[in-house]
């Protein structure tokens, strides 16, 4: 049986020969070729984009001046600056937020946001590699003595989790600080139910996907290597779970040293003879109140390599700080 081809204005497709179908493809893409040059403009839709910025211009040099960006893998983010934020007499929904003011200054995006139920939060974008948030006067100088006074009576030296085959004598010098564990339900004061609501509130992570706190002690030399957070399965085996974010709660100013570095920060660094007990990269300050957000893993949950970090040795006076790790699950009631 022969197969008849369509019939189509009274020809068929079965009577084109070769030369006939490639001098009809050849005309129509000439034909688009020249008219998409006749018709296009050579104009550039992106530079007229610019971000909005609310507030005067001398308000902005005088409110929101920042450091140099931490791009060269050696600058240091001693003061994070944040800007003031307006009153506002309006009723909010205690469900939702209202963005009050934003600004872009020198790469840095500083965002303030005023929840219903009377939580504000200021955060400033330090990086993109790795993502991280800073929170300037996250928390008061009073609830941060106040959870000093919680951790100082149970403080014990920190330890590691180890991989198969290591052990705390061959790691002692990793990490020299002393701590506690304590979670939210141990505080029979509220304080740190408080923190950690103003925690989910800045992650948009529940808070039942919070590890309890982590409150530490570096004294003069005190120090914590480089390290990441998430556990890499290759080297410490299968996980339930996995440290998606950590939020640092300064609860202590650090004349000197005690600085969070980033030592791969921007992909820096990475060329394989990195030493682990170097202090360089991005590096944050302490600062009483300030919270310092970064995230451990890719949003497909993979770990990112510029989330390396750590605490560098305090030269001058004492660092205090309360870690909250968060995973991808919830986790066993504190």
């Amino acid at each position: 049986m022969k197969i008849k081809g369509n019939k189509i204005g009274g020809g068929s497709w079965t009577s084109l020969r070769l030369p006939s179908i490639f001098l009809l493809c050849l005309f129509f893409f000439l034909a688009g070729f020249f008219g998409s040059s006749l018709f296009s403009q050579d104009q550039d839709v992106t530079g007229n984009l610019k971000p909005r910025k609310l507030g005067s211009e001398e308000e902005k040099r005088v409110e929101f001046e920042t450091l140099p960006r931490g791009d060269s893998g050696g600058d240091s983010v001693e003061r994070i600056p944040f800007q003031k934020v307006k009153e506002c007499s309006c009723i909010v929904d205690e469900a939702s937020s209202h963005l009050l003011e934003t600004d872009l200054s020198d790469g840095y995006f500083i965002v303030a946001v005023l929840y219903g139920n009377g939580i504000l939060l200021v955060v400033q974008i330090l990086s993109w590699n790795p993502r991280a948030l800073y929170f300037p006067n996250f928390a008061t100088a009073e609830q941060c003595q106040n959870i000093i006074k919680i951790a100082k009576v149970q403080l014990k030296p920190s330890s590691l989790a180890l991989r198969p085959g290591e052990t705390a004598e061959a790691t002692k010098g990793i990490r020299t600080s002393s701590g506690m564990f304590v979670g939210a339900s141990e505080d029979k004061t509220g304080l740190l139910d408080q923190i950690d609501a103003k925690i989910a509130k800045a992650t948009m992570i529940p808070r039942s996907h919070g590890e309890p706190y982590n409150i530490l002690r570096y004294e003069i030399g005190q120090r914590y290597q480089s390290h990441y957070d998430a556990f890499n399965p290759a080297e410490y085996g299968p996980q339930k779970s996995q440290r998606v974010a950590s939020f640092l709660l300064y609860l202590s100013d650090v004349e000197e040293g005690g600085e969070t570095m980033f030592p791969f920060e921007n992909w820096q660094n990475m060329d394989g003879n990195y030493d682990f007990t170097q202090c360089i990269g991005l590096k944050v300050k302490p600062r009483t109140g300030d919270g310092l957000l970064f995230y451990s893993l890719f949003p497909n949950g993979t770990i990112d390599p510029t989330s390396l970090h750590g605490s560098c040795p305090v030269i001058k006076g004492e660092k205090w700080v309360a870690t909250k790790w968060i995973r991808d699950q919830e986790q066993d009631e504190e």
